[in-house]
């Protein structure tokens, strides 16, 4: 009974998940502002800082929960599910800084309507990813289930509108831009954008598996 007292039990994943989803959540409306003021560079490079920062501060607490699934006995949910979770979650605000950098080191001049567009949708799947994790402490409750599932049917529903305009988007790139340089240019635009919306699903998917584990 004393050794089963003196394990380390639970930790403060679910705070930790809460924290970084916030911070994707930041991150994201950060860079939509930075497309929104794109023609202003010192707003842009204002934003374009805020980004790198919610990365950073994300990428701390990627590396506390990693340490603590070592340290931690006995965690609320499955390890597997704690490593795969966190890491998915870090993807996410990573692909979105790779974004901020590649518009950058691109030079890209020109925002078309598509590129704001994929940008307020994956915004949108990071506010839906931070605001399921912060159900994972209640999710044996059965209406917190079904509000976890919504969520999660959000993600994936906007993950397939983003793909709908990435394809309208490159058909018309391929069709109207006679620049070979900006059409390279804005093609990885379109499909990193529409890739954050992938790894949004991603969390959503195995928050999925959290649920039905746990029904």
């Amino acid at each position: 009974m004393l050794f089963g007292k003196l394990l380390p039990r639970e930790g403060n994943f679910f705070e930790l998940f809460n924290q970084h989803g916030a911070h994707i959540a930041d991150g994201s409306r950060a860079f939509v502002s930075m497309i929104q003021n794109y023609g202003d560079l010192v707003m842009r490079q204002k934003h374009a800082d805020a980004v790198d920062h919610a990365e950073r501060q994300a990428d701390k607490i990627t590396a506390e929960v990693n340490r603590l699934l070592h340290k931690t006995f006995i965690t609320p949910i499955d390890r597997e599910q704690i490593h795969g979770l966190i890491n998915a979650m870090d993807d996410v605000l990573d692909l979105v800084q790779d974004s901020t950098e590649t518009m950058s080191l691109y030079d890209v001049r020109e925002i078309t309507p598509e590129v704001l567009r994929l940008a307020e949708l994956s915004a949108k799947c990071c506010d839906r990813v931070a605001h399921v994790v912060t159900l994972l402490p209640r999710i044996g409750q059965s209406e917190v289930m079904d509000a976890a599932l919504k969520t999660c049917e959000e993600i994936d529903q906007l993950e397939s509108d983003a793909d709908r305009v990435m394809r309208a988007a490159m058909s018309r790139l391929f069709r109207e831009q006679v620049d070979v340089r900006e059409l390279i240019k804005l093609k990885t635009i379109y499909e990193q954008l529409e890739s954050i919306t992938d790894r949004c699903e991603d969390v959503a998917n195995l928050i999925e598996g959290v649920v039905l584990e746990n029904s």
